[in-house]
């Protein structure tokens, strides 16, 4: 059978995923390094959660969405991280295809899901800053509470579009999937099918994600800019600037790590592979330090809990 046999997806039981084309010797460096920045990314959005859930002056809007995000981003690590650092130390590096199709889900799931989450958290931030005096009003419990759901939603909706046409092909001989996860993309690179169906739904599916979420962000931010430049004193200007940076620092490492990706050209895969560590494992390792660094009230949560733990001993 030539390369381009076709076999029905129903025949796959696996696929080999190919990973990093480093030197053997170096696989335990990689293990090493995803062990240590995976680490990391638990001990930080963990943190942050159990900041937010045990302060009571967090107990707002701004910190419901950042709780969701950090929920969100150790989430998707977990997805990818632990059968990578598995693989790492394996020599049979296979994934069942029903393991392959559920990771593939619930990392789209999570991914959409923060790009959403990110809209979110800009529309509260121009409430906070062009409306104050009606802030409660608007950010009510249960709007909160909707516009969390409804990111969740449009994240499981998408991950159900995504799976269901990725893996409704028929794949060749060949059963190697270049990544260290199930990559859609790479996937259908191993198909025999007609993919202009599949590349259609995925460009709909990327204007569905990215232009509402887009569209969003940048006019609250237009908004936001707008209303600031108004504000007389300097330090005024400052104090409002200062809760929008660390939004902003989360949104450009996240749009800025997957542009690069889907930007590489597809002829350097080891390029894309580098790119993809980025957005899956140190993009939710930042976030957090992003957040606590730069912002008063999570400072002073942290300096809360540190004093009592001093205390007790």
């Amino acid at each position: 059978m030539s390369d381009k046999g076709a076999g029905n997806y129903s025949d796959v039981t696996d696929f080999t995923l190919v990973g990093f084309r480093v030197r053997p010797e170096l696989h335990i460096l990689l293990f090493l390094l995803f062990l240590l920045v995976y680490s990391m990314v638990l001990l930080g959005n963990f943190s942050m959660i159990g900041i937010i859930v045990t302060d009571s002056q967090l107990n707002t809007p701004m910190y419901f969405f950042l709780g969701n995000l950090s929920f969100i981003d150790l989430s998707y690590s977990t997805i990818i991280a632990p059968k990578a650092m598995v693989n790492f130390l394996s020599e049979k590096n296979t994934v069942s295809f029903l393991g392959c199709a559920t990771q593939l889900f619930f990392f789209t799931l999570f991914i959409v899901t923060e790009a959403f989450i990110l809209a979110v958290m800009a529309y509260d931030r121009f409430i906070a800053i062009c409306n104050p005096l009606l802030y409660s009003i608007h950010m009510s419990r249960h709007l909160c509470a909707q516009l969390v759901t409804s990111s969740y939603l449009c994240g499981w909706a998408s991950s159900i579009i995504q799976v269901s046409t990725t893996f409704s092909v028929s794949f060749c001989a060949s059963r190697v999937i270049d990544h260290f996860y199930c990559d859609s993309y790479q996937i259908e690179k191993i198909s025999c099918s007609n993919l202009s169906v599949n590349k259609m739904i995925s460009l709909c599916l990327a204007a569905f994600i990215i232009l509402p979420t887009i569209i969003v962000i940048v006019v609250s931010y237009m908004y936001i800019v707008t209303t600031v430049l108004r504000i007389p004193s300097s330090e005024g200007r400052k104090k409002a600037f200062s809760t929008c940076s660390s939004h902003l620092g989360v949104v450009s490492l996240l749009y800025g790590t997957v542009s690069f990706v889907y930007l590489t050209p597809p002829s350097n895969p080891e390029l894309r592979k580098v790119a993809s560590v980025f957005y899956i494992l140190v993009t939710p390792m930042l976030n957090p330090l992003i957040y606590s660094l730069r912002n008063k009230d999570v400072k002073q949560a942290l300096g809360k809990i540190l004093w009592k733990k001093n205390t007790l001993y």
